[in-house]
């Protein structure tokens, strides 16, 4: 977001000012009465420390999900997996009615797509800036705003060497301020020590599902992620996962190496799935 569309939400405001002979003195009339701060949003759900994402590996290496007042970086090559595990991640808190923001520097978002996922578009912010560094001030003024989840996306090809080490700490240090949650998806590792929490994805492979001379199926793609940084956990654990549409044929894996399988649901409400992504994890 340039200054220019920061100047323009605030012309908005302006213009939409009114005064009213009542004991509040001004009030918002037209579309500005429709703005809200995502703070104002009531949030049914309250987790202590950290945000789930109900997607079993991710909450598996990051010990329960993202964790509140922190920056955690996913990092990977392109197709592995890094925004729909962004989606995920934002199907779990708007599903619970919690505010959330996208900043999608690489304008990959379907809504249509995203809402089929989970994603309770009443509770999304999208922003869509055209470099690095508009997406890194819009990171910065939504966790202001009072988003509890922020997903910064920089897409596939993002210049970020460039980006100086002190932009990253006042990301860091802004969501720390708000006790938000902020998930950072980069192609590479970019956020350098400002991260406390940093996961690694590697590249797709395709899952089948067929043998012999049945003409085998695609079933999904199937990613590793690895843990290469939290406080002070080990790093190296890594878990796979494999993603598939909820359209595709269930994925045949071998028994012994089965572990876990889940689908995301709202708290309270099992007929209405928050994701229809799955995931397994071998360990």
């Amino acid at each position: 977001m340039g200054a220019s569309q920061a100047f323009a939400i605030e012309r908005l405001l302006a213009e939409s000012l009114v005064s009213a002979k009542k004991k509040d003195g001004i009030l918002l009339a037209g579309l500005g009465a429709r703005l809200r701060r995502a703070s104002e949003i009531a949030a049914p759900l309250e987790t202590p420390g950290a945000l789930p994402t109900a997607l079993a590996p991710l909450d598996r290496l990051l010990l329960g999900g993202l964790p509140k007042g922190r920056l955690v970086e996913l990092s990977g090559p392109r197709s592995c997996g890094r925004f729909s595990l962004g989606i995920a991640a934002l199907a779990a808190a708007t599903s619970s009615g919690l505010a959330a923001a996208l900043v999608d520097l690489g304008d990959h978002l379907d809504p249509q797509a995203a809402e089929s996922a989970g994603v309770d578009l009443r509770y999304l912010l999208w922003a869509r800036p055209r470099r690095v560094r508009e997406a890194l001030a819009a990171a910065e003024m939504l966790l202001a705003a009072g988003f509890p989840l922020v997903v910064a996306d920089l897409g596939l090809c993002a210049r970020t060497r460039g980006t100086p080490d002190a932009a990253w700490v006042r990301l860091a240090r802004s969501a720390a301020a708000q006790g938000a949650a902020l998930l950072l998806s980069t192609p590479w590792r970019a956020s350098g020590i400002a991260a406390d929490a940093v996961v690694s994805a590697s590249r797709t492979h395709p899952v089948w599902r067929g043998g012999g001379r049945a003409p085998r199926l695609l079933a999904g793609l199937a990613s590793r992620l690895m843990l290469e940084k939290l406080g002070r956990a080990t790093p190296g654990a890594a878990v796979p996962s494999v993603f598939r549409a909820a359209e595709a044929l269930p994925v045949s894996l071998p028994e012994t190496s089965f572990a876990y399988e889940a689908i995301r649901e709202i708290p309270g409400n099992p007929s209405n799935p928050a994701s229809k992504l799955m995931s397994r994890t071998i360990p």
